[in-house]
């Protein structure tokens, strides 16, 4: 069963399929047979859209789908926070998560992984408010430094960028995007909850 973060109303609209619709984040506690479906869809999108996000082509939905059922395993050893964005009808269209399970001398500091938005709904604030849903998730777990990484260069650099997050520096070559020719990463953290 899901748990609502609050039901934080983002205060903007998205138009997905030309219909807008409310956006609200909520945190995700378990992965059920909905959300597989709903997060299935989101990361195979922004995949196949040339996200560098772990995954190479082709991305299929069983790749999909084992990412998802090891995300739920975690979410029940309470490693993670998973949120989710979705349409008033139920429709997700951006996650992101925060990892918690980290080296016992790091109890303070969180990752920030995988916010991913769906390409269609891209542009309306989703992005923005699934940071500071994760933000706000991460202090309330009693971490007060959030570090993530993310392709240089790329809209996502921007959005961190724009809300506070502090840029450490690149590296060359530190993945590859889904059609294997490698790219940059830049490493970003920000203090949260002080």
């Amino acid at each position: 069963m899901a748990a609502m973060l609050a039901d934080v109303e983002v205060g903007m609209r998205c138009a997905v399929n030309d219909v807008m619709k409310a956006i609200t984040v909520r945190r995700v506690e378990a992965i059920g047979a909905q959300e597989l479906a709903g997060l299935t869809r989101v990361l195979i999108d922004c995949v196949e859209g040339g996200a560098s996000v772990s995954f190479m082509w082709p991305m299929t939905t069983a790749k999909a789908d084992a990412y998802w059922a090891g995300v739920d395993a975690s979410l029940k050893r309470h490693e993670r926070i998973l949120l989710v964005a979705e349409t008033s009808e139920g429709g997700i269209v951006g996650t992101v998560q925060v990892l918690l399970n980290l080296p016992e001398n790091q109890p303070h500091r969180g990752d920030l992984a995988k916010l991913l938005v769906a390409r269609s709904a891209r542009g309306a604030g989703i992005g923005a408010a699934l940071l500071a849903a994760a933000e706000k998730a991460a202090v309330d777990a009693g971490r007060t430094l959030l570090v993530l990484d993310t392709v240089t260069g790329s809209p996502a650099e921007r959005i961190y960028v724009r809300h506070g997050w502090q840029r450490c520096g690149e590296i060359p070559e530190y993945a590859l995007w889904p059609d294997g020719r490698p790219c940059p990463t830049t490493i970003f953290y920000k203090f949260v909850g002080k």
